[in-house]
């Protein structure tokens, strides 16, 4: 497929449209400048002068929501595949809590601190075998303030949310740590798996250290909107390090991942219609032995820094790329769209940052779509053994930087059944000597021959 020079003319404008047009998310959408102004800033929120705007099932399920693909252009559209649309409050993004009527409280071993009205509650001290248990009403807001807390548990969630409208958990300047060393026990039918376990909406900002470790569960499971506006976070875990069932949103923080299944997870079980990830700032330092970031809809990225090692580095029905620095390596995958979700069309769309991709051996694909793939802006530098590209529909080169192994190339190349390296006159291609498989089919390994042999060549 060739670049057209109308397609390079619509897909200039349109760039040109996007980066004068900011989205909403974390107040205007910038990059990490915007976290730090409001960190800097040092005004106190209080409850009553920043309107939380989510006080309903059905507007909590607005904000967030997903743009159907089929209004998208895939031309640069301005406004992305995610409504951030009253994505983030106020107090979401506030980074300091008004604790002048707080209560204090302080852990101790083998107690459950239970927690049954709105407030704010400054949290501190050290204790084995301690859980800090919200149970309020639907209309409550609680917000957990966490200033030098230790926490370590054996088989049972450090904090655990029942029930509220939302709940905020916001670290002081200070170091805490919450962790679970043993086997999860459930809470009747509930099966708590997570040494952050909630049933409602959670927030986490701050301007303090979070570590949070999981030997044989999750470390933040959240069953319904899962936001991080700021703070820093250094989570090891047995299975997903951020799970939520409705939707994952950040705009702020910093995050060291260790994780033996997936950095982010956003899956609905009930409906596939939910299960999306937005990310416009922070900072992300991910390893995983499966996917680091996985969403059931949409993942979209338009900031941020990323530093990805994993099977998959990113994986939903709809991956949109629009900013950011993002580098990963990755042994399976490194951007894979499939079909997880009836909401939404199958594809890779890429219209700005940049996006470097370093593939394992074996039978991987950089970008591996089983729908199609639109490049509409910004720079893929990928180094590929297999496959830079697969895909199952069309491919649309409309703008930006494609670079694959070091050299810069004019169309998306699509893979297909070869020998290792691909192209035609080079590994696995026509061109080569005569000889045998598996390398070459016709030809002397290792430059191959005519065709055939293992794995896959990519045809331009």
């Amino acid at each position: 497929m060739m670049k057209n020079t109308w397609k390079r003319t619509l897909a200039g404008l349109a760039v040109l449209t996007m980066a004068l047009s900011a989205f909403t998310g974390c107040s205007d959408n910038s990059t990490s400048s915007t976290s730090k102004s409001i960190k800097s800033s040092s005004s106190v929120v209080t409850e009553e002068n920043t309107e939380d705007t989510e006080t309903t099932t059905a507007s909590k399920k607005k904000s967030g929501s997903a743009v159907k693909a089929e209004n998208t252009s895939h031309i640069t559209n301005n406004k992305g595949v995610i409504d951030t649309t009253d994505m983030f409050t106020e107090r979401d993004l506030a980074q300091t809590a008004d604790i002048s009527d707080a209560k204090k409280l302080t852990v101790s071993d083998g107690k459950t601190i239970d927690i049954t009205e709105a407030g704010v509650y400054v949290i501190s001290g050290s204790a084995k075998n301690c859980t800090i248990r919200v149970e309020a009403d639907s209309e409550s807001k609680v917000q957990l303030v966490l200033d030098g807390v230790t926490v370590e548990n054996e088989d049972f969630p450090a904090v655990y949310v029942v029930s509220a409208d939302k709940v905020f958990v916001t670290s002081t300047d200070s170091e805490n740590s919450l962790s679970v060393t043993g086997q999860f026990t459930s809470d009747g039918d509930t099966n708590t798996d997570a040494v952050i376990f909630s049933k409602e909406d959670l927030v986490f900002n701050g301007t303090g250290a979070l570590t949070v470790y999981s030997a044989y569960g999750n470390g933040v499971s959240c069953k319904d909107d899962l936001k991080v506006t700021g703070g820093t976070y250094d989570v090891t875990t047995a299975k997903d390090a951020f799970e939520a069932n409705d939707s994952i949103a950040i705009c702020g923080g910093d995050f060291t991942v260790n994780t033996q299944k997936d950095g982010l997870h956003c899956e609905n079980d009930e409906d596939n219609t939910l299960g999306s990830i937005y990310i416009s700032d922070g900072t992300f330092d991910i390893t995983s032995n499966s996917d680091a970031i996985q969403g059931t809809t949409y993942v979209q990225i338009d900031g941020g820094t990323f530093n990805i090692i994993s099977s998959e580095g990113i994986e939903a029905t709809y991956v949109q790329i629009n900013g950011g620095n993002i580098t990963i390596s990755a042994s399976d995958d490194g951007i894979n769209a499939t079909n997880k979700s009836t909401a939404c069309d199958i594809a890779v769309e890429f219209n700005g940052g940049n996006t470097t991709i370093t593939m394992g051996q074996g039978d991987t694909d950089a970008v591996d779509a089983n729908g199609s793939i639109y490049v509409n802006g910004g720079t893929i530098d990928i180094t590929a053994q297999m496959s830079s590209f697969d895909y199952d529909g069309t491919a649309e080169f409309n703008g930006g930087t494609i670079i694959i192994n070091g050299e810069e190339v004019s169309e998306i190349p699509q893979s297909m059944m070869g020998g290792p390296m691909g192209g035609f006159g080079g590994h696995g291609g026509f061109g080569g000597d005569m000889g045998t498989p598996p390398d070459g089919g016709m030809g002397t390994p290792p430059d191959g021959g005519f065709g055939g042999g293992r794995g896959r060549m990519e045809q331009f």
